[in-house]
């Protein structure tokens, strides 16, 4: 199967990274929002990305005008009647997914993939809302989607070797590194991660240490490029909350459930850099 036309659904900060990747790659997109203003507001962000890009002479100025124009927006799953490949990037709501693929699977060519860059719900269950369940794949890619190499490929009980391999030779051709997981809850990725960065939240509230003195150990002990807490800022105490959820729900153990503070935090709309408040302040309100 020769992938050249991509759907991307979703156009917040995953999809609009992986609408990124995929222009500058050479593959025609067409990036699928709520509204014009949401796809407006995604297409411009691309654009200030692949400045930034430039600017450190990582892309040419033709490059960017190149892949913008392989980019086009929509606002209906029926405008992917063309796509060979569709990723879906919504938040990480397994029942908002659900109702996705299965608008996907009625609106695409029957032979187009379906992908979910969950980063955490099992494929099996995005699978069962469709038709093709054989072309249903996870394909997670990391946050920034340009920079990082890594996109971790989830293959259902259902997911067909055509499809996994298609999915893969892709990857490589963004020039990103393929990793296979099967299908448990948080797949490699999110299963080692967020109990690391839960735990973490634990040692906080008990006063085992500052915030500061618990990244420091972190990073220079283990020699990670941020903090546990930092981290977890960066990818937002709201998606951390949700995936240690999905962990705890689907392995049905203590080991997973959400730190308390975690969850606090949340409700009171402390949700990380995105918020300009989380374990850090980044000047929000």
């Amino acid at each position: 199967m020769e992938i050249k036309e991509i759907g991307v659904v979703g156009g917040g900060t995953m999809g609009s990274g992986i609408a990124h990747a995929f222009a500058l790659s050479g593959l025609g997109v067409t990036l699928m929002e709520a509204t014009q203003e949401l796809a407006d507001k995604a297409l411009a962000s691309i654009a200030k990305n692949m400045d930034r890009q430039a600017a450190k002479g990582a892309i040419k100025a033709a490059d960017k005008a190149a892949a913008l124009s392989r980019i086009k927006t929509a606002l209906a799953p029926e405008a992917l009647g063309a796509v060979q490949l569709v990723v879906e990037a919504v938040p990480e709501n397994a029942d908002l997914k659900k109702s996705l693929f299965a608008k996907l699977d009625g609106a695409c060519p029957p032979d187009a993939v379906l992908a979910s860059n969950t980063s955490s719900i099992p494929i099996k269950t995005l699978a069962a809302a469709t038709k093709r369940p054989d072309k249903v794949i996870g394909m997670h890619f990391m946050n920034p989607v340009p920079i990082m190499k890594l996109v971790e490929i989830i293959r259902s009980p259902s997911t067909s070797e055509e499809t996994y391999n298609a999915v893969r030779d892709l990857t490589l051709k963004l020039g990103k590194v393929p990793a296979c997981s099967q299908d448990f809850p948080g797949f490699i990725a999110n299963r080692i991660l967020m109990p690391m960065l839960n735990e973490a939240v634990f040692a906080l509230s008990e006063g085992l240490a500052t915030k500061e003195d618990i990244d420091t150990v972190m990073k220079l002990g283990m020699n990670h490029p941020m903090g546990p807490l930092t981290l977890a800022d960066f990818i937002g105490l709201d998606v951390c909350l949700a995936i240690m959820e999905v962990l705890h729900e689907g392995f049905g153990t203590e080991k997973y459930r959400p730190a308390p503070l975690l969850k606090q935090m949340v409700a009171e709309g402390k949700l990380g850099r995105k918020s300009g408040r989380g374990f850090y302040d980044y000047g929000g309100a």
